[in-house]
């Protein structure tokens, strides 16, 4: 079945954007419990591309299916977590990338480099680490897994920020600070 990425952000309205949230079925994992575990000798490295035993994964169909059952558990640990099987996952810093943002009425809605669709609010919290002269910005996504703003995502956020000129953006009522305090 062929994998038809969603339109680009700019064109999309809140209304279909939260659609194509709702449409996308995702796997339980959290209500999975495994008694087996193991290694899946897989990596995400830092610019979000992913590599199994040394060789990288370039079929975005084949990453978005395993980005479909990650989670991070309390210790910060990742996995692939299925109902037989939970097999751990090294990663560089974060899961995912964020790409895109766009702001619609009282929403932030982020476009991830796994094509999903996030919007930040209390669900989906935006999390400033680092220093504030190099801060790395991150989005919630979902099983205590993050996304971390690229460079120019980062760079469309904080002009979003500039406009209040307190270097903080809102989403569905949630205020969330750019820079780590």
């Amino acid at each position: 079945m062929p994998y038809d990425p969603p339109p680009e952000l700019a064109a999309l309205s809140l209304a279909e954007i939260a659609d194509l949230v709702a449409a996308r079925k995702l796997p339980p994992v959290d209500q999975w419990r495994p008694a087996a575990s193991s290694d899946s000798l897989m990596r995400i490295a830092a610019d979000g591309r992913w590599f199994h035993d040394g060789g990288e994964i370039t079929r975005p169909a084949m990453v978005r299916a395993f980005a479909s059952l990650l989670m991070r558990d309390e210790q910060g640990r990742h996995w692939l977590v299925t109902p037989q099987e939970k097999q751990s996952i090294a990663v560089e810093d974060a899961a995912f990338i964020a790409v895109d943002v766009k702001r619609e009425d009282d929403a932030l809605v982020f476009r991830l480099n796994t094509d999903d669709l996030v919007i930040a609010g209390p669900e989906h919290p935006i999390r400033a680490a680092g220093d504030p002269e190099t801060p790395a910005v991150y989005l919630a996504v979902r099983h205590g897994t993050e996304a971390r703003l690229n460079r120019s995502t980062y760079a469309q956020l904080a002009e979003i920020a500039m406009e209040d000129a307190d270097l903080t953006v809102t989403s569905r009522g949630a205020k969330f600070p750019l820079v780590p305090g």
